[in-house]
Order: structure tokens, then sequence, then C-alpha cells
């Protein structure tokens, strides 16, 4: 099995949504309102990156999408020349595989022209607070509340480059 991390390309739209739907279902489960969660539907994914896929990377592995980082720009006024990831999603089937590692070191190689990288988890997401540790995130004290059917938390974890 050969896993390739490339940029995405209008074909993937379709097998990227699917990984963006899915992996929501997956790691959001109890962790957000069921309803709002159910809302957020595969068509749904199918338009958000019909939209817009610029500055993401696809885990490809023998011609089928599994997961996918989306980075750039940090986009809040708090920090200056700061980047971030925005998303990062792999499938469950695909965990611990590395994949999700491959996905951060391709984004973060293009995000070299930043200092700080940001990246904002969900209070209880455990398993990805662990994989962003993991990854040489500390969380920096930062928090902000977000609408998901109902109020949530999000807490601000950064990457600093020696």
């Amino acid at each position: 099995m050969t896993l390739i991390i490339r940029p995405m390309k209008t074909k993937d739209i379709e097998k990227t949504a699917y990984v963006h739907w899915k992996a929501w279902q997956e790691t959001y489960h109890g962790l957000i309102d069921e309803q709002y969660m159910l809302s957020k539907t595969f068509a749904y994914s199918i338009d958000r990156f019909s939209k817009s896929f610029e500055n993401t990377l696809v885990a490809d592995l023998d011609n089928q999408i599994v997961g996918f980082i989306m980075y750039g720009k940090y986009r809040d006024q708090d920090l200056n020349n700061g980047g971030e990831i925005y998303s990062l999603y792999v499938l469950k089937d695909y965990h611990h595989q590395k994949i999700g590692t491959q996905l951060m070191d391709s984004a973060l190689k293009e995000l070299d022209d930043y200092q700080s990288i940001i990246v904002w988890v969900l209070k209880g997401n455990t398993p990805a607070i662990n994989f962003y540790q993991h990854s040489g995130y500390v969380f920096d004290g930062a928090e902000k509340s977000i609408i998901l059917g109902t109020v949530n938390t999000e807490l601000r974890m950064r990457y600093q480059r020696k």
C-alpha cells in the first residue's frame, strides 16, 4: 500500500467530502449536539469543498482519500505572522498509522514562513489533543466559545518553531 500526501484536486472533492463527513461523525459523536451533527450531511461537505479547497493536502492511499489537512494564515487578530491548521481529519479505520503525522509534517513545511502555528481543538476531544501534543503543540491558555447546536469550547494550542 502506497500513501501519498499531495495537494487536493477538483477530482478529489467527493472523496475528501466523504472523509470530512464521516470523520465528523466518528470524532464528535457524544461531544457536540446530536441534532447539529446530523445537520452536517455528506451533501453539506460536498458543497463546502466545491467552494474552496485551497491549501488542502490529502492523504491518498492507493487512490483512496483517507484523510486531509487544511492550513493557512492564522485567522484571528491576536497573533501577528502566525499560521494555522484549520482542520485535520483521518478516517477512524486509518488512525494509528502515522497518516495524521505525515499530513501535519507536510502542512508544517507549507507553513514554513510562520514561527507560530495554531490549532483550535474542541474541549474534550482527547484523541485530537493527544495527537497535537505528540506533534509538539502546547496549550497557550486561549479559549473561545463556539456554537455547534449548543455552546462548546475550543482550546488553542500552539506549535512554536525553535
